[in-house]
């Protein structure tokens, strides 16, 4: 071995007795200390991200708040443990209470106007003028397949291609088609309502979406006619 080799030798080695060491009196010293309490943590660093956002234009630092459901599903998925059944239930339950049915009892309405919320992905950042959610999309094609016709879409979430056709949505206006048309509704209003940690937009309870355009993708997605179900 040449002096070199020999030197780099000893360095790193003594560099390794001296890190071993070091973690020791860390762990040493932590352990004798009481510390703050992991909630006291959790408010340090929560006061932490809040200071490093600012207000922009119709973005707000409010965007940062959690409610149980963004707060137990970021838990369980930097833990990699299941929501436990208990909670999943709780912030489901919640959910279901935020879902309003259409203020004139009518679900369904133009599956043209749908689709062209379902391609348009704008909407709700910093840049633009205004939090109006006329001037959103739905940004659907992102996440699923709505139709043959497209050349391009997002798997993360299900295919909704024949989603009315294959749940025997034939006519929207008979009382066969009263159950599903209201789940859809829902699944639209507020994902969490039916499964505690969607990662689907809740386009009607945070105002992503008005309510016309809520049942312009209903008429999407359970309208015969609708390209969703060719």
């Amino acid at each position: 071995m040449n002096r070199t080799r020999t030197l780099r030798t000893i360095v790193v080695a003594l560099g390794a007795v001296g890190l071993v060491a070091g973690c020791a009196t860390v762990s040493s010293t932590w352990s004798s200390l009481t510390g703050p309490s992991a909630a006291e943590l959790d408010a340090r660093a929560d006061r932490m991200i809040k200071a490093s956002f600012r207000d922009q234009g119709i973005a707000k630092v409010d965007r940062l708040d959690q409610d149980l459901a963004n707060d137990a599903c970021s838990d369980a998925a930097v833990t990699g443990k299941d929501l436990p059944e208990a909670v999943a239930k709780r912030i489901e339950a919640e959910n279901m209470k935020t879902v309003r049915a259409p203020s004139d009892g009518r679900y369904l309405g133009d599956f043209k106007r749908g689709e062209t919320i379902a391609q348009s992905g704008r909407g709700m950042t910093w840049t633009d003028a205004t939090a109006d959610p006329a001037a959103n999309g739905g940004n659907c094609y992102n996440c699923h397949k709505l139709s043959n016709a497209e050349i391009s879409y997002g798997t993360i979430g299900p295919s909704l291609y024949n989603y009315g056709k294959l749940r025997g949505v034939t006519d929207p206006n008979s009382p066969s088609a009263k159950a599903m048309i209201e789940y859809t509704w829902g699944k639209l209003w507020n994902t969490r309502a039916y499964n505690a940690c969607s990662n689907m937009p809740r386009f009607g309870h945070a105002g992503l979406l008005n309510e016309q355009q809520l049942k312009d993708l209903m008429a999407l997605l359970l309208d015969p006619k609708s390209p969703v179900n060719q």
